[in-house]
């Protein structure tokens, strides 16, 4: 059901079951959940799916080591279950990640993760190695039973430095343990919704659509054509995160403040002497301050994070220049040597963390669990179940939560589970996945080269996207191993309505610091001729993507290809006079 045929059919009868209003990974959850049982459920989602704080994660898959400081121990269970179902659910995007801990001291920590453990009121601090092993007994005791991840392990300083010769040579010890890291979460969201559609045709989501209260009534908001209809759900699911308390405002929702989020920024650093100095490795380590920090190898790159600052407002939420400092200065701190210059860094973005309201000075201290409160409808209004907390690790058993309460509310049985479900690309996923490339790249006529970055991208689901190619004349984009052909198969089967869709979302390209000028316009004229825009939207686009850009991931393209220029000129130039 496309676009069109869903307003459509919304306008010819409006009552539903339940709209789920939000569409982060919680949202899409939650609408899997519900459709997979045979409910009839509409997704609204005011932006692009997942292009919110599911865009912004550290693009960790984690049980939470530090939550067990905070006596969140059933948190951290459940994480590691979930991190293990989506190592197998999901393989074509999640895979496991070693991780070490530089320890710097040995009794540290162990009062104060006493006094945060008992509810009271310190400050992070410094965690020494008898904390860390302590908690990484736990992590192993929680996965004991399903096995998936090797054990931790302890090193010595010299077996460290051996290692990691490059880190901060004060260390005293190291711990490596596997948590996991998911390569392409906003694509993971993209296929969990083609997925539950394509399984169940009646469900029904709109990405660009806003709801809101008109007249006593909900009335969805098409924000591509202008288009508004009326919709009458039985039960509303607000699994809008940050945005939770806006939305209860918006829709008439007449509840308590509930959301005290944060703020999570990251940068995507291009420096080759950091990137090798991991050795593949995660190093989740404290900043002096005794704030959690991380940095593992991305697509190439490496990533940095993060800070944690309260935040009033998730729609202003920006990576600001002290963030930025705080966290190289925090990589100056593990890896001293290492000098990172502004240029190295070619992306950033910030999250708003889904928190509860919470009066604790302490940002660290806020829980990290999830939870669900039912706010009675007024008036002719529907009840609306607001999805609070969470974190993307967990959002399959949030929005089987979730799912459970309304199908409780509509007295409905669950009929399917989703707890061994492949999504997307990880459906049918090969034991052998060189051999699966080869076969599949001489029944589509491409490269193996080609198929091996096809099946980086989308899993088993490459197959589809290179039988697309194979069908038309294809040509790679400018500078870029992506190819017209697949970008207009993006467009025409993944909701993708605005470029910042494809370049932030559906692709790698903006995250990677691929893209160029060259290479934007060559996805701008695809998307339009797709789409059938005149010169003056063609032209609306870029200049709003540029200014997105800038605004949120710290990049001046323009600025960036003047400077390639200058530095290309310059090269000449030294060549010409040797």
């Amino acid at each position: 059901m496309n676009r069109i045929q869903t307003i459509a059919g919304l306008r010819e009868n409006p009552d539903i079951d339940v709209l789920v209003i939000g569409g982060g990974i919680n949202g899409i959850s939650v609408f899997r959940e519900l459709a997979l049982q045979g409910v009839d459920v509409l997704l609204a989602e005011k932006g692009d799916y997942c292009s919110g704080a599911s865009a912004a994660l550290s693009r960790m898959v984690h049980g939470g080591l530090r939550y067990l400081e905070n006596g969140e121990f059933k948190l951290v269970r459940e994480s590691l279950l979930e991190r293990d179902r989506l190592l197998k659910n999901a393989p074509h995007y999640v895979a496991p990640l070693p991780t070490t801990v530089p320890i710097f001291d040995l009794f540290s920590g162990i009062a104060n993760g006493a006094f945060r453990f008992l509810g009271l009121s310190r400050r992070p601090g410094r965690r020494g190695a008898l904390v860390i092993k302590a908690g990484l007994a736990m992590y192993d005791f929680f996965t004991a039973a399903r096995r998936i991840v090797p054990t931790h392990k302890f090193r010595s300083r010299a077996e460290t430095l051996k290692v990691w010769p490059a880190i901060n040579p004060a260390i005293r010890n190291s711990a490596t343990y596997y948590d996991a890291w998911v390569s392409h979460p906003e694509r993971l969201g993209t296929e969990m919704l083609r997925d539950t559609m394509k399984e169940k045709p009646s469900a029904r989501a709109l990405n660009y659509a806003r709801v809101s209260l008109n007249d006593a009534s909900l009335v969805l908001n098409d924000g591509l054509s202008g288009e508004t209809v009326a919709v009458k759900p039985r039960l509303v699911v607000n699994a809008t995160g940050g945005w939770i308390d806006l939305t209860n405002s918006a829709i008439g929702a007449v509840a308590p403040k509930l959301m005290g989020g944060t703020k999570g920024s990251h940068l995507i650093v291009d420096n080759r002497e950091l990137h090798d100095a991991l050795d593949g490795h995660m190093i989740y380590y404290e900043n002096e301050d005794g704030r959690i920090c991380i940095l593992f190898p991305y697509l190439g790159n490496v990533l940095v994070g993060s800070t944690d600052i309260r935040v009033d407002d998730p729609d202003q939420a920006r990576c600001m220049d002290d963030e930025r400092q705080y966290i190289l200065q925090s990589l100056s701190f593990v890896f001293p040597a290492i000098e990172i210059a502004d240029t190295d860094i070619v992306f950033q973005f910030t999250g708003v963390r889904p928190l509860p309201i919470s009066q604790d000075s302490v940002t660290g201290r806020i829980p990290r669990d999830h939870f669900c409160e039912l706010v009675e409808g007024a008036g002719i209004l529907p009840p609306t179940l607001c999805m609070i907390g969470g974190k993307w690790t967990t959002f399959r058993s949030f929005g089987e939560l979730a799912a459970d309460i309304v199908l409780e509310r509509l007295c409905r049985q669950r009929i399917v589970g989703t707890e061994n479900m492949p999504i997307g690309g990880g459906r049918h996923f090969p034991t052998a996945p060189e051999k699966w490339c080869a076969e599949r790249a001489a029944a589509r006529g491409l490269s193996l080269d080609r198929m091996r970055s096809l099946f980086e991208r989308y899993g088993t689901a490459a197959d589809a996207v290179a039988a697309y190619m194979a069908a038309g004349h294809d040509d790679l984009l400018p500078g870029s191993d992506y190819s017209a052909r697949e970008i207009q198969y993006l467009i025409a089967n993944e909701y993708v309505e605005q470029l910042e869709d494809l370049l932030l979302r559906r692709t790698t390209i903006a995250i990677t610091g691929a893209l160029s000028p060259d290479l934007l316009d060559a996805v701008l004229d695809i998307l339009a001729v797709e789409k059938s825009w005149d010169a003056a939207r063609k032209a609306f686009e870029r200049t709003d993507f540029l200014a997105l850009l800038q605004r949120r991931h710290g990049i001046d393209l323009d600025q960036l290809s003047q400077e390639d220029e200058g530095r290309s000129a310059e090269c000449a130039s030294t060549r010409k006079s040797a």
